[in-house]
């Protein structure tokens, strides 16, 4: 799983803001093909932002969310997540990373999904966005840490950067959630499971070299603000996941009580809190 060619990328499919959504096939740098969805900012039909001013169109802020390992667009958890964004006045772009639902390859864990964040991102900015926040939960979240670590200061760096229920360091098995992807990721008959039973491909191929860590991204982010968000009934990663995150750098830490893993335990207050840190930080 190469961590080479994080720079650039290309895009298919792209063309102007409609007033509702619409789904396109964005193309990485290495080739692999990423569906992805935007949707406009609810805003201008559910009323203003704070300020008074409706949000519409380019004026919003673009929010790119980025799922969790065997998650996809179309999945529940994302599509209301993307719901309760735009109600708060951003534009979302959800997509899946590479081996998951509709688009190509095979799933790296985190190494080289940051490309199709990366394709993500810049058709945020193609589309007219001139701010861009990214938001990811679980193996998303250690996506946008690295992303936002690798390409600070390009076309295809994010204005702000929300990482929830990330993990701190790889090879973490220190819990029986872990060791169960684990299992999935790293045996045939994991990987058997993860293809037809969560629909999820994953590549057979071991990680060379071995990726910039999470933690090892965060103090690489600023002066990007970073929102790091946890709970403290994660069955994946305890808390010391966040607070090695948080305290590897400038981040601002939520830890989120009664809250378990990811998206599919993110509640919608959650969500509006995060939505509104989005689209103001």
């Amino acid at each position: 799983m190469s961590s080479e060619g994080e720079g650039g990328f290309h895009m298919a499919d792209v063309s102007l803001i409609t007033s509702g959504p619409r789904r396109a096939m964005l193309r990485t740098d290495d080739d692999v093909p990423i569906e992805a969805v935007y949707e406009p900012s609810r805003a201008a039909v559910t009323g203003t932002a704070d300020t008074g001013t409706p949000v519409t169109g380019t004026a919003a802020t673009a929010v790119v969310l980025a799922h969790g390992f065997t998650g996809s667009v179309d999945r529940p958890a994302v599509r209301r997540a993307a719901r309760v964004f735009t109600e708060r006045g951003a534009a979302v772009i959800t997509f899946s990373f590479r081996g998951h639902g509709r688009s190509g390859g095979r799933s790296t864990v985190g190494d080289r999904e940051v490309l199709d964040l990366a394709a993500a991102v810049r058709w945020a900015r193609e589309l007219g966005h001139a701010r861009v926040a990214t938001v990811g939960f679980s193996m998303g979240g250690s996506v946008v840490l690295r992303h936002a670590a690798l390409d600070r200061g390009t076309r295809g760096s994010a204005d702000a950067v929300a990482a929830v229920s990330a993990p701190a360091r790889w090879y973490y098995r220190g819990t029986a959630s872990m060791r169960r992807v684990h299992w999935v990721i790293t045996r045939p008959a994991g990987r058997l499971v993860g293809r037809y039973g969560l629909r999820t491909r994953i590549d057979r191929r071991g990680w060379d070299p071995v990726p910039l860590s999470p933690v090892e991204a965060v103090p690489l982010i600023a002066p990007t603000p970073l929102l790091i968000v946890h709970g403290d009934r994660d069955a994946y990663f305890p808390l010391d996941h966040p607070r090695m995150l948080a305290g590897a750098g400038e981040a601002e830490l939520w830890l989120e009580r009664g809250m378990g893993h990811a998206e599919n335990a993110a509640g919608d207050d959650l969500l509006a809190r995060l939505g509104d840190w989005l689209t103001r930080a």
